[in-house]
C-alpha cells in the first residue's frame, strides 16, 4: 500500500501538490491570540515533508503560479501604491523606503557576517520580512548568475530551509516587538494616543451594526406639536437645528397624504416626519421634545445598503466633512471605508479623506443611495465572474515586457517576467481604479490569485527542496535562527525611531505606518487590540503597498550585492 501511495505521488506530483495544500491550509489556520504558523509556512513544511519521497514536479508549474500571484498583489495595491509615490501619500510613502533599505540592509550585514552562501541568504531575508515572493524573483536571478545546475540547485535548496527557519520569528516576533516592545521603548499609551486622535479629528466610537439588535442608524416617525419651534420652518432650517448631527426628514404625512420633504416643504403643527439619523439622536434628543408614533406606511420606504467603489476625481481626497455638506450626499449614511489589498477597515472621522479605490458602505433610501453614488464612483455589487480576458492579457504583457534585456555598459538588465507581472499588476489595478469599465477581478477571485498562487508554489520549492532540506538545516543550526532574530528586530526598532523623531508621525498611526512598511498583517491586528481602535490602519494602507512591492523587489537585489 504505501509503495503504491508513494509511486503514485511519483507518478502523478499534481497529487503531492493537492496534499500539501490541503495539510498547509488546514494546519496554517490554527492560531494562539492571533499568531500562528500561517499558510504558507504550513504549505511549506508539508511540500519538504513530502518532498523526502524524491517527487519531481514539471518546471512550467512554478512561474505559472508565481505569475498569476505576482499580479494579484500589484493588482491589489496599485491605487494605494499610485497615490502614495503621487500624492498626499508621500510621507508614508517616503518612510517605506526607508524601512525597506534598513530591512535589505539587515538581511545583507548579517548574512556577510554569519558567512552564509547566496540561497541562505536569500532564504533568511524572505522568513525575517515575511515576504515569500521576494524568493521567486530572487529564484529568477539565481538563475540567470550562469552557474551549472548543480550549483543552482544546491543555491536554490538552501533558500526554503533558511526561509522555514526564521519566518517563525519573522511573523510572530515582528508582532512582539511593535505591539509590546515598541510602545514600551517610546513610552507611548496606545489607547490614549487613538482617543485624542479621535477627539482632535471628531470622531466618536460606534458599537453594535451588522449583525446585532442594535442598528447606528434608523428611520424613525414624530409627532409636531403644536408649539413646537420647528412649526413653520422649512425643511432645511429645521435639519439646520441639529448643525453637528447628520438628520434627515425623509417624508412627512400630513392628515392622510403622505409627501416628499423638499429643503423648501415648510413643517406644520400635527405633521409626521420620518426622521433619519443616528439611533442616539433621535432618542436622546428629538424623542424627549416630540412624540414619537407607529406609522407603518410613512416608515415603509426602500432602503438598502450599497458597497460603492470610489472613482470620482471630484471626491478623491476630499474630507468626509467636506463631502457631507454636498447635496448629493443628503439622506445617506456611512457605515465603513475599506482601503488596500487587505481591506483595511479606516474609522470614520469628519477629516478622513476618501481616495479613489476606496470601498464605502452607504446606507440610506434607494433614491438617495443612487445620487450619493453618482457623486462617488460604481457600485461594487457582488459578482461571480472575472475578466479572465484581461487576466491574461495583463500577466502576458508585463510578462513580455519583463523579459527584455537592456545592456549598460555591457551588463545586462532586466525586470524578470516576475518582476514585468508585479509592475503590470500595479498599472492595471491603478487604472482599475480610476476607469472602472474593464478588468473586474471580485475580491474572492483576487484572493484566490494571492493565496493559492503563492501557496502553489511554494509548494513546489518544498516538494523540490525536500531531500536537501533536512541536510541544510543541520548544517545551519540554531545559528540560524538566531540571525532571523536579529535580521527581524532590528529594522523594526530603527523605524520606530525614525517614524517618531524624523517623520514625527502621530502616536496613534505611527505604529500602523510600521507594521504596512513590514507588510505584517498580525502585528497590525494585535496594535489594533491593544489600542482598541481601528485608527492605526490609518498608516497602514500606503505603506503597505510600497512595502510590498520593495520588499519582493529586493529579492533580486539581494542577489545582486550578494554576487
Amino acid at each position: 500500500m504505501i509503495d503504491w501511495f508513494v509511486h503514485t505521488l511519483r507518478t502523478y506530483p499534481e497529487i503531492a501538490i493537492f496534499i500539501s495544500l490541503a495539510l498547509g491550509y488546514y494546519f496554517g489556520s490554527f492560531t494562539y491570540k492571533g499568531l500562528g504558523l500561517g499558510a504558507v509556512t504550513a504549505t511549506l513544511i508539508a511540500a519538504v515533508i513530502i518532498g523526502q519521497l524524491g517527487i519531481t514536479v514539471s518546471p512550467p508549474l512554478k512561474p505559472f503560479f508565481f505569475l498569476m500571484f505576482l499580479f494579484a498583489i500589484g493588482y491589489g495595491v496599485g491605487p494605494q501604491f499610485v497615490r502614495g509615490i503621487a500624492k498626499d501619500g508621500v510621507p508614508q510613502a517616503v518612510f517605506a523606503v526607508v524601512v525597506c533599505l534598513f530591512c535589505l540592509g539587515a538581511a545583507y550585514f548579517g548574512a556577510k557576517v554569519a558567512g552564509y552562501d547566496l540561497g541562505s541568504a536569500i532564504g533568511l531575508y524572505a522568513g525575517s520580512q515575511t515576504i515569500s515572493a521576494s524568493m521567486g524573483l530572487a529564484t529568477d536571478a539565481v538563475n540567470r548568475l550562469g552557474l551549472s545546475p548543480d550549483e543552482a540547485k544546491k543555491l536554490l535548496d538552501a533558500m526554503p530551509v533558511a526561509y522555514a527557519v526564521t519566518y517563525i520569528f519573522g511573523t510572530v516576533g515582528s508582532a512582539i516587538v511593535l505591539a509590546l516592545i515598541a510602545p514600551a521603548l517610546l513610552g507611548i499609551d496606545l489607547e490614549a494616543a487613538c482617543k485624542r486622535y479621535e477627539e482632535k479629528h471628531g470622531g466618536k466610537k460606534a458599537a453594535g451594526g451588522a449583525g446585532t439588535a442594535w442598528h447606528q442608524f434608523e428611520l424613525r416617525a414624530f409627532r409636531v406639536q403644536e408649539r413646537a419651534r420647528i412649526v413653520g420652518k422649512t425643511v432645511r432650517d429645521a435639519e439646520a437645528l441639529l448643525p453637528e448631527e447628520r438628520v434627515f426628514i425623509q417624508s412627512i404625512r400630513r392628515r392622510e397624504q403622505i409627501i416628499d420633504a423638499t429643503a423648501d416643504t415648510a413643517i406644520q403643527a400635527g405633521d409626521v416626519l420620518a426622521i433619519a439619523g443616528r439611533r442616539d439622536v433621535l432618542v436622546n434628543l428629538i424623542g424627549t421634545a416630540a412624540d414619537e408614533v407607529d406609522d407603518r406606511e410613512l416608515l415603509a420606504v426602500p432602503i438598502e445598503g450599497v458597497d460603492i467603489y470610489v472613482t470620482s476625481k471630484e471626491v478623491d481626497g476630499k474630507t468626509l466633512a467636506e463631502l457631507a455638506n454636498g447635496p448629493a450626499a443628503r439622506g445617506v449614511f456611512l457605515r465603513k471605508i475599506t482601503r488596500g489589498a487587505v481591506a483595511t477597515e479606516i474609522p470614520i472621522l469628519p477629516n478622513t479623506q476618501l481616495q479613489r479605490g476606496d470601498i464605502v458602505t452607504l446606507v440610506g433610501r434607494t433614491q438617495d443611495i443612487t445620487a450619493a453614488t453618482k457623486m462617488l464612483g460604481v457600485p461594487d455589487r457582488a459578482v461571480d465572474t472575472a475578466d479572465v480576458a484581461f487576466i491574461g492579457a495583463a500577466i502576458a504583457i508585463g510578462a513580455l515586457l519583463g523579459a527584455l534585456v537592456y545592456k549598460v555598459g555591457g551588463v545586462p538588465l532586466t525586470l524578470s517576467t516576475s518582476g514585468g507581472a508585479l509592475i503590470s499588476g500595479l498599472f492595471f489595478g491603478w487604472l482599475r481604479s480610476v476607469r472602472p469599465t474593464f478588468g473586474r477581478i471580485p475580491s474572492p477571485t483576487v484572493w484566490f490569485m494571492n493565496s493559492v498562487g503563492l501557496n502553489v508554489f511554494i509548494a513546489v520549492v518544498g516538494i523540490s527542496s525536500g531531500p536537501g532540506f533536512v541536510a541544510g538545516l543541520q548544517q545551519l543550526g540554531f545559528s540560524l535562527f538566531l540571525w532571523g532574530v536579529v535580521v527581524t528586530t532590528v529594522p523594526l526598532i530603527l523605524a520606530i525611531y525614525v517614524g517618531k523623531y524624523l517623520f514625527r508621525f502621530d502616536d496613534a498611526i505611527l505604529l500602523g505606518c510600521c507594521s504596512g512598511a513590514r507588510t505584517t498583517t498580525a502585528s497590525l491586528g494585535m496594535i489594533n487590540d491593544r489600542a482598541k481602535s481601528q485608527i492605526p490602519g490609518l498608516g497602514y494602507t500606503v505603506t503597505y503597498a510600497v512595502g510590498n512591492t520593495l520588499l519582493t523587489i529586493w529579492g533580486m537585489v539581494l542577489v545582486i550585492l550578494m554576487t
